[in-house]
């Protein structure tokens, strides 16, 4: 691995993606992605008696596939990274338990997803590792339940509110064997432009969006034509535009290629009305990268890709307090091989 610029990592010895899954629940399930999932419930309780316990078991679920579809067993996976929206990430703590790897927990909120993917991309490039599990999940219920008020509650969303994805996505990163290239990550900045609303999360991560990809092009010398789509994580219809526009002043020519959001293609906001303005959540961007967009680069739809994943650091806690809400967003680019 080298440094490039301030804020970028080039890995030299092309880790890969050598097995991933996507699990997720019912309305992901009916929305235009469907087919891209590798398990979908029927139901938001996952079978289980709490949905905490649902959130649990759709990582667990999607770290079992990821390790067969990657062909190994977990007795040869040497790290697993991994976080949520819960507090103190217990359904990656737990998922860690059961699954018996060693193990880091990271928070990046919605980020997650490409927090573990660099992370665990720098690992197996730097040698320190074979085998690397990168993962995150989300739930709708518990999340709201969390951060907004519970679903029980029944409350009236403002339209710029997001839906919370139900859904688990992971990875095997390995030196060896085939499957997508891991080439860069550009780690992003904390940014805080002062909204307080933790309905309005689009608005609140787009300028972390906009610095991150800004970073990327400035570190690599690249321009955003190099990369087939790019895809901001779950700023939905409102932070999406909000990006373009900041993006456009900074001078980049996001007209060169493809530019969309995970929390625009998971949902149909038209047949999925109670989805609001998009989706959300550390599961968005993960099954929509780790199911529909590698599912894409496998059938040779496209060759090259950048993941901005965006994660809004607030907690249940700061915004009692009154505090604004600070946001980050980590982008990874995945070539495919060859």
């Amino acid at each position: 691995m080298k440094l490039v610029g301030r804020q970028t990592w080039e890995f030299e010895n092309r880790p890969r993606i050598i097995g991933r899954a996507a699990v997720v629940g019912p309305e992901e399930g009916a929305g235009p992605l469907s087919a891209d999932f590798d398990y979908v419930y029927d139901n938001l309780e996952i079978g289980e008696k709490t949905w905490e316990k649902g959130e649990r078991k759709l990582l667990e679920q999607a770290t079992q596939l990821a390790l067969i579809n990657a062909n190994i067993t977990k007795e040869e996976l040497q790290f697993f990274i991994g976080g949520d929206l819960l507090n103190q990430i217990i359904s990656s703590s737990f998922s860690a338990r059961k699954l018996g790897a060693p193990y880091l927990g990271v928070f990046g909120a919605c980020s997650t997803s490409m927090e573990s993917l660099a992370l665990a991309s720098l690992i197996v490039d730097s040698g320190g590792g074979d085998y690397v599990l990168a993962g995150t999940v989300s739930h709708n219920c518990t999340v709201e339940k969390q951060f907004r008020y519970p679903t029980e509650y029944g409350s009236q969303k403002p339209p710029y509110a997001q839906y919370t994805v139900t859904g688990s996505g992971c990875g095997v990163v390995s030196r060896s064997g085939k499957g997508p290239v891991v080439t860069r990550a550009t780690i992003g900045r904390v940014m805080d432009l002062g909204i307080k609303d933790p309905f309005n999360m689009g608005a609140a991560m787009a300028p972390a969006a906009a610095d991150t990809i800004v970073s990327h092009f400035r570190d690599t010398g690249l321009e955003p034509g190099y990369y087939d789509l790019i895809v901001t994580g779950d700023l939905a219809s409102v932070g999406h535009p909000i990006t373009k526009e900041l993006l456009q002043k900074e001078g980049i020519p996001m007209e060169q290629t493809t530019f969309n959001d995970c929390g625009l293609m998971i949902y149909d906001l038209e047949k999925q009305p109670f989805v609001v303005a998009g989706g959300s959540g550390c599961g968005c961007s993960a099954t929509v990268t780790y199911g529909h967009i590698l599912n894409r680069m496998q059938k040779g739809d496209l060759k090259r890709v950048l993941v901005v994943a965006t994660g809004a650091l607030l907690s249940p806690i700061s915004y009692q307090q009154g505090e604004s809400i600070p946001c980050i967003a980590h982008a990874v680019a995945i070539e495919k091989e060859g």
